[in-house]
């Protein structure tokens, strides 16, 4: 995993996002906290973003913290707003930043309760719980919204079937952090740098 991930980096990536999976608010089961701490062992440098697809972040929130991540984000689904504020505030207490995620069939309106108090907007352009699934073009809807009510303030981020084929529409609907999971790591390494090419404005 080091190996791939140093090579990611040294084709041009920014950041690596750490797709974590509880088998509960997903039905997938992915990796936990040692493979953070893992990673910013073998690669100290890199920002390690953390998307807790889990049903009660405020239970991961600190062990991931603790293990080198830079970034936590969670699901606007899982708690109420006062819940999810208080949670952005306590990732801050960390030295970390904060972000609220919203799935596809979630309507847009449900984030502007709690949004203004994290750094990024994750808009998933997939249900997620699974790779390689296809982009759903409408949830670009939302990242259009958060970008026009947020401005500059907020970084917006998509996740979920973007490739060098649509790249440019999610860049162009307000996006300014762009996740890409089976589009790059499914092609060969020597492809890396110009995917990310096409990725990055």
């Amino acid at each position: 995993m080091a190996e791939w991930c140093g090579r990611a980096v040294e084709s041009g990536a920014k950041v690596l996002h750490v797709d974590v999976m509880d088998g509960h608010f997903v039905d997938n089961l992915t990796m936990g906290p040692d493979m953070v701490r893992a990673l910013r062992a073998e690669l100290p440098q890199v920002f390690l973003d953390v998307h807790l697809m889990v049903t009660n972040p405020e239970r991961f929130v600190e062990p991931f913290a603790k293990a080198g991540a830079d970034h936590i984000t969670f699901h606007i689904e899982v708690a109420p707003p006062g819940e999810l504020r208080a949670l952005a505030d306590a990732v801050r207490a960390m030295g970390k930043t904060a972000g609220i995620a919203i799935n596809p069939p979630t309507p847009v309106d449900r984030l502007w309760p709690a949004a203004d108090a994290f750094d990024l907007t994750l808009v998933m352009s997939v249900n997620p719980g699974r790779g390689g699934q296809a982009f759903i073009v409408e949830t670009l809807e939302k990242t259009r919204a958060v970008r026009e009510r947020y401005g500059t303030d907020m970084r917006v981020e998509m996740d979920g079937g973007i490739g060098p084929g649509n790249a440019r529409l999610v860049r162009d609907s307000g996006c300014d952090v762009l996740v890409a999971g089976s589009s790059f790591f499914g092609q060969p390494p020597e492809r890396w740098a110009g995917i990310l090419e096409s990725l990055q404005d």
